[in-house]
């Protein structure tokens, strides 16, 4: 790509002076109050207390209560979970939400196809236009994010030229009240690292050097810590798959085009200047599915086996985002 760019059980807490029954309701309402979930998954909030009592009850303040109470409203839709008094002890099937904390019949992914038919990207080893390989990959996984239950995705197609399509998408994302967005690309190097071969009679450019597909995100995005989860999810699942990320970015070489890596293990890269990433207000995540620089590499992204591939692998990952997740516990 050419860039212009997170029970203690009721019962089980017992003081060794006999508390009065004000603070034992007090205590319980405490206890069963919801508290915000993090954008990146479950990392509950504990409120650690004591069942012993030094010297008289302390008064409660009404302002407590209140105050806990809306920052339970503010919590963004990936859930809530109890505040616990003390070590858990309940057993995994008791801790099953009540309902749902994402829909998926509901829940809105916006599949962004990179570049646009005006302005086509990257050109592959074999003249072909980055752009055509977005299309295809991207209308794939908005099939199988459909197929899988999430009947509000959308394809989101941009026109114009490069940069003024970069905002018109954006814009599109939040006015579609989008709840991920995702921008699908193919990758390639920069100008100075290409070599010329023939291809059909026409002369062409290639790298070999590198292989690979590649995640980024934004510190900028208003929802870093979701966007960070989501990329981690699809890092995790195409690792899963047997393939590997590419690690040219960390080198000096690639120039201006040299990104921190986030994560070894799954190919995060943090690109805090990509206006799909830092101007959507919806976590945000973009994928450089391979390289199609790579003459090898090409010709396997443009088999159905690894589209397929990449394409499933996306999916399970929006599955695992939107579902429920309880950090210390595991799931149920």
């Amino acid at each position: 790509m050419r860039r212009c760019e997170s029970d203690h059980l009721l019962g089980g807490i017992v003081a060794r002076s006999r508390p009065c029954r004000l603070i034992a309701i007090i205590i319980a309402a405490l206890v069963l109050l919801p508290i915000e979930a993090s954008d990146a998954g479950w990392r509950p909030k504990i409120f650690k207390g004591s069942s012993r009592h030094a010297g008289p009850p302390k008064r409660v303040k009404a302002a407590r209560p209140a105050k806990v109470a809306r920052r339970s409203v503010a919590a963004r839709p990936h859930g809530t979970r109890l505040a616990a008094l003390g070590p858990v002890v309940l057993p995994h099937s008791a801790l099953k939400p009540a309902s749902p904390t994402c829909n998926p019949a509901t829940f809105r992914v916006v599949v962004d196809v990179g570049h646009t038919a005006e302005s086509e990207g990257a050109i592959s080893a074999r003249n072909v236009a980055e752009y055509t390989f977005n299309l295809r990959l991207a209308k794939l996984i908005t099939e199988k994010l459909k197929d899988d239950g999430f009947a509000e995705t959308r394809l989101l197609l941009t026109e114009g030229k490069a940069r003024p399509s970069l905002f018109k998408r954006v814009a599109a994302a939040n006015d579609l009240s989008a709840d991920l967005f995702l921008s699908i690309h193919h990758d390639s190097v920069p100008n100075k690292m290409l070599e010329d071969w023939d291809f059909e009679g026409r002369k062409s450019h290639y790298s070999d050097r590198f292989s690979g597909y590649s995640v980024f995100v934004s510190h900028d995005n208003p929802d870093f810590a979701a966007s960070l989860a989501f990329a981690e999810l699809i890092g995790k699942e195409l690792k899963a798959q047997g393939l590997h990320y590419a690690d040219q970015y960390t080198q000096p070489i690639m120039g201006r085009y040299q990104h921190p890596l986030l994560n070894k293990e799954t190919g995060i890269y943090s690109y805090d200047e990509l206006i799909v990433l830092r101007k959507t207000r919806m976590p945000a995540v973009l994928l450089e599915a391979g390289s199609i620089i790579n003459r090898d590499e090409e010709l396997e992204m443009d088999s159905p086996e690894r589209q397929n591939m990449i394409a499933g692998a996306v999916a399970t990952a929006v599955k695992e985002f939107c579902e429920p997740r309880w950090d210390i516990l595991g799931p149920p």
